[in-house]
């Protein structure tokens, strides 16, 4: 599939997740070819390196553009508040791997306080996923079966996305496994250092944005 084109529209999704997901503008499009504007500063002096930006931009709708404010960078997790939604959330690339890449894969988990939706868990892989396979998530002995298409994943429910928030807090890592389109087995890996921070942060960047 062109990296133009977005798998998760061309996916059946369960559809309160995916009028969810649309609603909010988190399903942009990694492979657009207009790179997102940097976030302007945010008062604290916090200057971002150029991966961080672009990644900050992946969360984001692609047109028109929003202003982003970065409210930190804690370990390999950045957050980040969007006004305008509005809505905070934190973010971080997966560990490069050897393996081939469709996509950039990251993971985000987000807050939305007029839509009353706190801490989605959000994750983009490194390929688009085969239809109907298992999609697991390990974290620290637990596993979470997860449900998604093309190459994005989400919890199966809100009880789920509070149970991965809770698990990654005390956890060093997570990875997500799956089955690409040929049915080759492939996983993504976050380290989870400065994650608790960087979700805190995010909640208190939108505790008045109401």
């Amino acid at each position: 599939m062109p990296n133009g084109i977005s798998p998760l529209l061309t996916t059946a999704r369960p559809p309160s997740r995916l009028r969810e997901g649309l609603e909010v503008g988190l399903l942009s499009d990694p492979g657009q070819t207009d790179p997102p504007p940097a976030p302007p500063a945010s008062g604290r002096g916090i200057k971002l390196p150029i991966g961080w930006i672009a990644l900050a931009g992946l969360a984001l709708t692609p047109a028109p553009a929003h202003a982003r404010d970065s409210l930190g960078m804690f370990e390999g997790w950045g957050a980040f508040r969007d006004a305008a939604e509005p809505r905070c959330y934190a973010i971080a690339k997966a560990q490069r791997g050897n393996m081939r890449q469709t996509y950039q894969p990251y993971a985000n988990i987000a807050t939305w306080p007029r839509r009353a939706v706190r801490n989605q868990v959000h994750i983009r892989l490194s390929r688009p996923l085969a239809p109907g396979r298992r999609i697991t998530l390990a974290i620290a002995g637990q596993r979470f079966q997860l449900t998604g298409g093309g190459a994005d994943v989400w919890a199966a429910d809100k009880r789920m996305d509070a149970a991965i928030v809770a698990a990654i807090r005390s956890a060093s890592s997570m990875t997500v496994s799956a089955r690409d389109l040929s049915g080759n087995p492939f996983a993504n890996t976050w380290t989870l250092a400065g994650v608790a921070t960087a979700m805190d942060a995010a909640a208190i960047g939108c505790a008045r944005l109401r």
